[in-house]
């Protein structure tokens, strides 16, 4: 038998009781857990239409932010009828071939001085080697309308 029986040394714990984690905010966790729970969603139910998650979250926004939504829910539904709507990390979103090409981000989600209208790389809108993906968003005139709905029938183009 061996002399050093009985002096082993603990593995040291790993846990970070009494440290402040540094990365994710607050705002982020939450929105990857609304992703989480829409993929959950969109599983049980198949393929089914996505369009009353996506009110509801428009619904659940403050205003000024619930308006520029609702508006520009219509303005995509009649400039890209073949998107389809979802959700997307908690944000309202339109996807084609279930990608989403489109989305609104609300100011409130991340606590932003503004709300964001951006593309992902799944649309069509490559002009040379630089091109705007996504918009800062105060309010909505119907200049802005206009343009917006220019690149989402492009982007699906």
């Amino acid at each position: 038998m061996s002399a050093r029986k009985g002096t082993q040394k603990s593995a040291k714990s790993t846990t970070t009781t009494d440290k402040t984690i540094e990365g994710f905010t607050a705002e982020e966790r939450a929105a990857m857990k609304e992703r989480a729970q829409e993929l959950k969603a969109a599983a049980r139910r198949g393929k089914a239409d996505g369009e009353s998650d996506l009110l509801a979250k428009i619904a659940e926004m403050p205003e000024p932010d619930r308006a520029m939504a609702e508006r520009l829910h219509a303005i995509i539904r009649a400039s890209a009828p073949a998107l389809s709507p979802r959700t997307w990390y908690g944000m309202p979103a339109y996807a084609k071939d279930s990608k989403v090409v489109c989305y609104f981000q609300s100011a409130h989600k991340f606590n932003s001085r503004y709300a964001t209208f951006g593309f992902n790389d799944t649309a069509n809108l490559d002009e040379g080697a630089l091109w705007p993906v996504a918009f800062a968003l105060k309010e909505l005139t119907a200049a802005e309308e206009a343009k917006i709905g220019v690149l989402v029938k492009r982007a699906v183009g």
